[in-house]
């Protein structure tokens, strides 16, 4: 066991079985190829089925257990027919988002080679940007613990959206730091602030507190928008964007639209990063209709599996962890490229299974 890095596993409900699988089994492959020890994964058990058998959404000690690994990687979690009585989905994750602190969601989103792209302008091909959503406040505040929410009789809900100036410096200072990361390897390391500052006073104080941030980073260029209108620009001209930063709700509905223009969610990967912690997982759902048949496109897990790896190599210094990230996203861009990736998610012919074999095979050359 000695050098094993550990990996809270919590496969939950649908088809987050079987990308977890899938995403494991390509992680094991980049990190055999560099020659690093393997990471070892301790499954915890968690979701919708598991609160239908149990009562409980997550096993016993499972928080617990996750917060004390190195890092945690998520299928996906929900079933559409188990609800808790006001109506809404169990979600251990958002609470386990909420107890670690996992303030800053990354949400890459770039067009592949040969990948169907939603927009006809040829420069659709061109898409890279990197959607930074605040994952632990915003409106989700009352979501992550179900009391939070007022719940007055059966004739009104007031949920209550929260920024605070403590998380707001943390997530600005990290989409700074990750626009400075960006130039470095190429791209324009542009930040833009996305808010509604112009009506609610909670955006205008996030907007006032990116603004001072900002000074921090004089090298880094920065803009601003209206969400409305970011919605707008990301069909009209996402490709002129690099990343784009904002409150928990907004960052929800903007990354699946983003992730609609590179190919569906099956292409979304996720990072959600703390102080202290890091969570990986894809954007999609759970999909519980293909569960277990072979058909789901397992590459936002894999991928999220990389931005796993390079979250170890920062938190323990160690550059193969990077190294084998840069494998598995290369493997994917070839893959493409030379158009041997084929998921059934585009129309293509290969299964889950069948696009992580190729992959394995693409890492290994």
């Amino acid at each position: 066991m000695a050098g094993r890095l550990r990996i809270a596993l919590i496969r939950g409900d649908g088809i987050g079985q079987d990308v977890s699988d899938a995403a494991v089994a390509v992680i094991e492959a980049a990190l055999r190829e560099i020659g690093s020890n393997p990471l070892l994964y301790e499954e915890i058990l968690a979701g919708a089925g598991y609160y239908r058998e149990t009562g409980s959404d997550i096993e016993p000690s499972g928080e617990e257990r996750a917060g004390d690994a190195d890092a945690i990687f998520l299928g996906a979690i929900g079933l559409p027919s188990v609800r808790h009585t006001d109506g809404t989905e169990i979600s251990p994750h958002l609470r386990i988002r909420d107890k670690y602190g996992l303030y800053a969601g990354v949400r890459p989103v770039k067009a592949y080679p040969s990948v169907p792209l939603q927009l006809a302008d040829p420069r659709a091909r061109f898409i890279d940007l990197v959607i930074l959503r605040e994952s632990t406040e915003g409106l989700f505040y009352t979501a992550a613990v179900h009391n939070r929410s007022d719940i007055r009789g059966d004739s009104e809900v007031r949920d209550t959206l929260r920024i605070t100036r403590t998380t707001s410096e943390k997530l600005h200072r990290f989409g700074f730091r990750l626009a400075e990361r960006r130039k470095a390897k190429g791209r324009p390391g542009h930040i833009t602030c996305v808010d509604k500052a112009n009506v609610f006073a909670s955006m205008a104080f996030f907007r006032k507190i990116f603004k001072e941030i900002s000074l921090e980073f004089p090298d880094v260029t920065h803009g601003y928008n209206y969400v409305d209108a970011q919605a707008l620009e990301l069909i009209r001209r996402p490709w002129d964007f690099d990343i784009l930063v904002m409150e928990n709700m907004f960052g929800d509905i903007l990354s699946d639209l983003a992730g609609g223009l590179v190919g569906g969610m099956g292409m979304a990967p996720c990072a959600e990063i703390g102080d202290a912690h890091g969570l990986f997982q894809p954007a999609h759902g759970s999909a519980p209709d293909i569960m277990g048949q072979d058909k789901a496109n397992p590459l936002a897990a894999i991928l999220s599996g990389g931005l796993m790896l390079d979250y170890l190599a920062e938190k323990t210094g160690d550059s193969k962890y990077s190294a084998a990230a840069a494998l598995i996203e290369n493997a994917v861009q070839t893959g493409f490229e030379q158009k041997r990736l084929r998921p059934m998610e585009f129309g293509g012919d290969m299964g889950t299974k069948a696009v992580t074999h190729e992959l394995m095979a693409l890492i290994a050359e």
